[in-house]
C-alpha cells in the first residue's frame, strides 16, 4: 500500500556482524533451533557498536572500514535499562574475618538490549540479550578530580569502550587487556542475570534470608561457546563463596554441574592463554580462585599418579616457563561436567591428542556434538525455489524434521525432478550473475561451473591450493587452446584478520592472478576468477544457492567441523574436499562416491610430520606445480613488482604447516573428475539429489536435540504455544520443566 518493495527493503538492512566466522554463525543457528524446539533458552553476548569490519578491495589489497551497523538504528532490539547491572574491574583484595573482600574496584554498568528469537511456526519467542557498556554517572567524579570536570566526563569513554568493537581474529588468540575486559564483562553481567532469574523463580526457595542453591544445576545449564567465556567458572565460584557464603566444595560441585564446554579448534595459536600478570591486575580475586581450583585439581592428580611431575605440568591450569599463563581450555575442562568437539573426527582428536591426559582421567566427560545449520535460513529463506520443489515431492514437514529429506532418494531417477532441480540451480546462477554485474560490474557466463571457496582467509583453509589450481588451469588452456575445457567461474571470498600478513598476501595473490586470467584473450570465457568483496551472511545467502562446486579443502585434522560445507550440500552443490571436519560425516551420509574426496587423511598427515615434510620434493617432481610456483615467484602475475609474492613462496617451501604441495597433485586430479562429471548434466544433477537427500543429519535441530538430552538434561517440546490472542489456561500445565541458559 505504501508502494514499497519488500525485497528492496531487505537489501537495505545491515547485517548484525557480531561474530567473526563459523563460531558466531553457529550460535545464531542454535538460537533458531532452540526456539523452534521450544527450549527456554537465552543467547548472551556483547552488543558491539562496531561489528566485523567491512572489507573493500583496492588495487587487489584488502582495506578495512568500520562497520557502523547501528548508524540507522536497529528496529529489532529493545533496551532494558531496568535490568542494568554493575561489573567490577581492578581493585585489591582485603582479608577479613568474614573472608576475602574485593574492594576499591572500578565499576562499569552493563545495559542489556533484547532481541526476539522466534521459533518456526510455533508461537515461541526466545530472547537474545546483548550487553552494552555504560559508565556510571559518577564515573571519575567521586574522587578528587573534581578539578577537571570536563575531562572526567570525556573519560567516560574509557569504560564504554568495552563494547565498542569486535576483535576481528578468527582462530587466533590476541592477549589484549581490552579483550579480557570484554570476556569478563559479558560473563559477569550474564551470571548476575541468571542468578536474579533463579532467585525470582519458585526454585530459589529461601531459608530465612539465604538462597538454597541445591537445585541450581537442575534449573540452569550454561554452555560455554569455546573458551571466550571461561571466566564464568571462577566468577560463579566467587558469587557462591564470597557473596552467597557457600562452602567451597558445595560451590564447586554446583559450578561443575552447571557448566559444559564446547571446543571449536585444535590450532595451538587459537587457544586462549592469558598472562597471569594481566589477570592479577584486572581481576585479582578471580586469579586467587583459579589458583585454588588448580591446587585442588593438581592434588587430585598427584594422588592418582604419584611421582608423575610431567603429567602435573601438562595438566596444570597454569603454564610455567617464560611468562606464566592461564590455559583457559584446561580451566573449562576441569570446571565443566561435559566437554564436546563439533564433529566426530574433531572430537576424536580432542580426546586422543589435544586433551589426552584429561580424557584418560574422565573419559565419560568427553562427547561429540556434530555441528548443524538451520534449514529455515539456509534453505527456505535463501533458496525458496529449491525449498518449494522439495515440498512438492515430500510435503512441508521436512522444514522442522530435516531427516525427511531421505524421501528424495525415491526421485533420483525421476527425469522430470532431475530437470527441475537443474532448472532451479540455473535460475539461481543467473540471478547471482546479474547481482555480480550490477554490484561489481563483472560479466560472467551463467552456464559455466560456479566453483566457490568462501570462508575466512587462513593458511589452514588453503585458499592458496585453490589459487595454484587456477594457475594450473590457466596454463593448460594456454598450452592447448583448442582442447576441450569445461568453463569455470572460480569465486573466492572471505576476510583476512587485519593483522594477519600472510592472509592479506593471499588475497592480493588471488586478485593478481584474476587480473591476468580475466584479461587474457586466449582464455576468453573458459575461465574467470572473481574475488568476492566483503563476504558476510547476507552475501552467503546469495552465493550458496548459485554454487555448483563447494571447496572444503583444509588440511586433514585442522577444520574442527565447518558449517559452510553443510550449507552448500543442502543447496545442491557438490563438494570437493579433504577428509576433515564434518566432510567425513557428509561422505558417510551420502556415500563417499557422491563427494569428490581427495588428499591426505589425518594418519597420512601424522606420518608425513614424522618423516618430515619436504616441499621441494613435490616441486621437483611435478612440472605443473613447478611452472605455477615459478610464475608466482618470477613476477608473471606482478610484473611491476616481481618479488611481491616472495614471502608467500618462501612460506610454501620452508614453513608451510598445512602442506599445500603434498595435496596439490591429488587435488588437481580430483578437479579433473569434477569437470568430467559436469559435462554430463544429468549424472551431475543425480549426484546433487543424492547429496540433498543425505543432508538431513546436518540440521542444527538435530544438534540441539543432542545437547538438550546428553548435556543440558531438558526435553525438547513440539507443543505449539497458543498465540497471544487465545486464552492460555489450556496450555498452562503443559509447560516443560527446566531451563537451558
Amino acid at each position: 500500500q505504501l508502494g514499497l518493495d519488500m525485497e528492496e527493503l531487505e537489501e537495505i538492512e545491515e547485517d548484525a556482524g557480531l561474530g567473526n566466522g563459523g563460531l558466531g554463525r553457529l550460535a545464531a543457528c542454535f538460537l533458531d533451533s532452540m526456539a523452534t524446539l521450544g527450549l527456554a533458552a537465552y543467547g548472551y553476548g556483547i552488543r558491539y557498536e562496531y561489528g566485523i569490519f567491512n572489507q573493500k578491495i583496492r588495487d587487489g589489497w584488502q582495506v578495512e572500514e568500520a562497520d557502523d551497523w547501528l548508524r540507522h538504528g536497529n528496529p529489532w532490539e529493545k533496551a532494558r535499562p531496568e535490568y542494568m547491572l554493575p561489573v567490577h574491574f581492578y581493585g585489591r583484595l582485603e582479608q577479613t574475618a568474614a573472608g576475602t573482600k574485593w574492594v576499591d574496584t572500578q565499576v562499569v554498568l552493563a545495559l542489556p538490549y533484547d532481541t526476539p528469537v522466534p521459533g518456526y511456526m510455533n508461537n515461541t519467542v526466545n530472547t537474545m540479550r546483548l550487553w552494552s557498556a555504560r559508565a556510571p554517572n559518577d564515573f571519575n567524579l567521586r574522587d578528587f578530580n573534581v578539578g577537571d570536570y570536563i575531562q572526567a566526563v570525556l573519560d567516560r569513554n574509557l569504560a564504554e569502550n568495552i563494547s565498542r568493537v569486535l576483535y576481528p581474529n578468527d582462530n587466533f588468540f590476541e592477549g589484549k587487556e581490552l579483550r579480557l575486559k570484554q570476556e569478563y564483562f559479558v560473563v559477569a553481567a550474564t551470571l548476575q542475570d541468571i542468578i536474579r532469574r533463579f532467585k525470582a523463580s519458585k526454585f530459589g526457595s529461601t531459608d530465612s534470608v539465604r538462597t538454597v542453591f541445591d537445585s541450581f544445576p537442575e534449573q540452569v545449564a550454561i554452555q560455554l561457546n569455546d573458551t571466550h567465556p571461561a571466566m564464568a567458572i571462577p566468577e560463579l565460584m566467587r558469587i557462591f563463596v564470597d557473596i552467597e557464603k557457600l562452602p567451597w566444595n558445595k560451590a564447586w560441585d554446583i559450578t561443575k554441574q552447571t557448566f559444559a564446554y564446547t571446543n571449536h579448534t585444535v590450532l595451538p595459536e587459537a587457544l586462549e592463554r592469558w598472562p597471569v600478570d594481566l589477570v592479577e591486575k584486572l581481576l585479582p580475586r578471580h586469579l586467587q580462585i583459579i589458583y585454588e581450583i588448580n591446587q585442588r585439581h593438581l592434588d587430585h592428580i598427584a594422588f592418582l599418579f604419584p611421582n608423575n611431575v610431567d603429567r602435573l605440568r601438562r595438566m596444570s591450569l597454569i603454564e610455567e616457563g617464560g611468562t606464566k599463563r592461564i590455559n583457559m581450555a584446561h580451566l573449562c575442562i576441569v570446571g565443566s561436567h561435559a566437554v564436546n568437539g563439533v564433529a566426530k573426527i574433531h572430537s576424536e582428536i580432542v580426546k586422543t591428542q589435544v586433551f589426552k591426559d584429561f580424557a584418560e582421567l574422565e573419559p565419560e566427560k568427553f562427547q561429540n556434538k556434530t555441528n548443524g545449520i538451520t534449514p529455515r535460513r539456509w534453505l527456505l529463506l535463501c533458496n525458496p525455489g529449491l525449498a518449494e520443489l522439495i515440498a512438492e515431492k515430500i510435503g512441508e514437514d521436512y522444514v522442522r524434521d530435516l531427516s525427511q529429506l531421505t524421501k528424495l532418494h525415491e526421485f533420483v531417477d525421476d527425469d522430470l525432478f532431475i530437470r527441475e532441480v537443474a532448472k532451479v540451480k540455473q535460475e539461481n546462477k543467473v540471478k547471482f550473475a546479474q547481482y555480480l554485474e550490477k554490484e561489481y560490474k563483472v560479466k560472467i557466463n551463467p552456464s559455466s561451473m560456479f566453483d566457490v571457496h568462501v570462508k575466512r582467509i587462513h593458511e589452514y583453509k588453503r585458499q592458496l591450493m585453490n589459487c595454484l589450481h587456477i594457475v594450473t588451469m590457466y596454463n593448460r588452456i594456454r598450452r592447448d587452446p583448442a582442447k576441450l575445457f569445461v568453463p569455470r567461474t572460480v569465486i573466492i571470498g572471505g576476510k583476512a584478520a587485519p593483522g594477519y600478513h600472510m592472509a592479506k598476501m593471499i588475497i592480493k595473490l588471488i586478485n593478481a592472478v584474476a587480473q591476468v586470467v580475466n584479461n587474457d584473450p586466449i582464455v576468453g570465457n573458459k575461465l574467470k576468477v572473481i574475488f568476492l568483496e566483503n563476504y558476510r551472511v547476507s552475501l552467503a545467502e546469495k552465493v550458496i544457492p548459485a554454487t555448483d562446486l563447494s571447496e572444503q579443502i583444509s588440511t586433514a585434522g585442522t577444520e574442527a567441523s565447518g558449517t559452510g560445507n553443510m550449507k552448500f550440500m543442502l543447496n545442491g552443490a557438490l563438494t570437493i574436499g579433504t577428509m576433515d571436519g564434518a566432510n567425513v560425516e557428509m561422505a558417510e551420509e551420502a556415500g563417499e562416491e557422491n563427494l569428490f574426496i581427495f588428499g591426505m587423511r589425518v594418519e597420512d598427515v601424522t606420518e608425513l610430520d614424522r618423516a618430515g615434510y619436504k616441499a621441494q620434493e613435490y616441486y621437483d617432481r611435478l612440472p605443473e606445480l613447478k611452472q605455477a610456483i615459478d610464475q608466482i615467484k618470477s613476477g608473471f602475475f606482478s610484473p611491476k613488482e616481481p618479488d611481491l609474492f616472495k614471502d608467500v613462496v618462501n612460506m610454501l617451501f620452508h614453513h608451510d604447516r598445512f602442506k599445500v604441495f603434498a595435496d596439490y597433485e591429488a587435488y588437481v586430479k580430483c578437479q579433473e573428475r569434477v569437470s568430467e562429471l559436469y559435462l554430463n548434466s544429468k549424472a551431475w544433477t543425480k549426484m546433487v539429489i543424492r547429496n540433498i537427500a543425505a543432508a538431513g543429519k546436518f540440521s542444527s535441530d538435530r544438534t540441539i536435540k543432542e545437547y538438550a538430552r546428553d548435556i543440558w538434561h531438558v526435553e525438547p517440546s513440539d507443543l505449539k504455544i497458543p498465540p497471544p490472542n487465545e486464552p492460555r489456561d489450556a496450555a498452562e500445565d503443559k509447560t516443560p520443566n527446566g531451563t537451558a541458559a
